[in-house]
């Protein structure tokens, strides 16, 4: 039987600013730069896969 979900914790004072502020921020990048970020993060995903061993 699964296990009931917690619920999300609301951000408040200094966190909920700092949120906005890079939501905003984020929003605002160009096309190839929100492009050139997840090619790069991609990147290094694949890297990290490639020096995991993942046991289950």
């Amino acid at each position: 039987m699964a296990r009931p979900i917690r619920e999300t914790p609301v951000l408040t004072g200094d966190d909920a600013i700092r949120f906005t502020k890079e939501m905003k921020r984020v929003e605002q990048l160009p096309r190839e730069e929100r492009r050139e970020n997840r090619r790069k993060l991609e990147e290094a995903c694949q890297s990290l896969l490639k020096h995991l061993t993942l046991t289950m």
